[in-house]
């Protein structure tokens, strides 16, 4: 199969968010999706970009994503972390998540991070299979926690 992959552009970002959209639904979480166009074109071409993205393409469609950013440990420093690799469902199994996240591994490499970090749901079969292909380090010891909008905007500052 004839997969590009390239680095993402403001005009990818229609497809990306349909992309997004259908990664929620598989997910169990189809209204969960709250992101915008216009919040993404601001967080990853404003003044400030904070995300980064690959493409992977066929014949012109965008059929999947890697959306990577930099994040900071107090104890190793600088590293990337892999947001979501989504492939849309039509094309899975024929290589393109690799694809994705090699391209993200030659990025990590080329910045000298000391981590390339991602999560994957427990019950995402498909995805911890490929992740343990890769000789993946499964973390077994971090607990996963989280403030959401409306509990940051409830939070007392007392």
């Amino acid at each position: 199969m004839n997969i590009a992959i390239r680095k993402g552009t403001k005009t990818d970002l229609p497809a990306v968010l349909n992309l997004v959209k259908e990664l929620a639904i598989y997910e169990k979480a189809p209204n969960e999706v709250t992101v915008t166009l216009s919040d993404m074109e601001r967080d990853g071409f404003g003044e400030n970009p904070i995300f980064s993205f690959f493409v992977a393409e066929k014949d012109g469609n965008i059929v999947g994503i890697a959306l990577y950013y930099i994040k900071y440990s107090t104890w190793k420093g600088k590293c990337v972390f892999l947001e979501d690799i989504i492939v849309t469902e039509e094309y899975r199994q024929y290589g393109i998540g690799k694809k994705l996240f090699d391209e993200v591994v030659k990025v990590a490499k080329a910045m000298h991070v000391k981590r390339l970090e991602w999560q994957v749901l427990e019950w995402n079969e498909p995805a911890i299979k490929f992740y343990k292909k890769l000789n993946a380090h499964f973390d077994e010891e971090w607990i996963n926690c989280k403030l959401t909008d409306k509990e940051i905007q409830t939070y007392s500052l007392d």
